[in-house]
């Protein structure tokens, strides 16, 4: 895929005699002299804790909650509940195994 230098737009193939790349938004035009190929890696998105980083998980209550890690099983978790969707729908429930650390939700 190609986009508009100028809008960001994808630019589409026309073929009118020469092939060119047309933009549908704006007047850009390039024609195509060859093969076109070209590969950019994107950089991945940091993505926030939404737990509250590091220090989330200090002062939190404990639950009987068995780990669905299977090699671990263990027994008992931390857990806090979260709203993280809209106010008409029920609290996440987080938790977090006091054995081998494993994380999960419960919607």
């Amino acid at each position: 895929m190609w986009f508009c230098p100028y809008c960001g737009s994808l630019l589409q193939v026309q073929n009118l005699g020469v092939s060119s790349f047309v933009c549908s938004t704006c007047p850009y035009r390039m024609s195509i002299t060859s093969k076109q190929k070209e590969r950019i890696k994107l950089k991945s998105k940091k993505v926030d804790d939404v737990l509250g980083g590091p220090g989330a998980w200090d002062n939190v209550d404990k639950t009987n909650a068995t780990c669905p890690k299977v090699e671990c099983k263990g027994g008992e978790a931390f857990f806090m509940q979260i709203q993280i969707r809209s106010a008409d729908e029920p609290m996440s429930t987080f938790y977090k195994c006091t054995d081998c650390g494993e994380q999960w939700c419960h919607r």
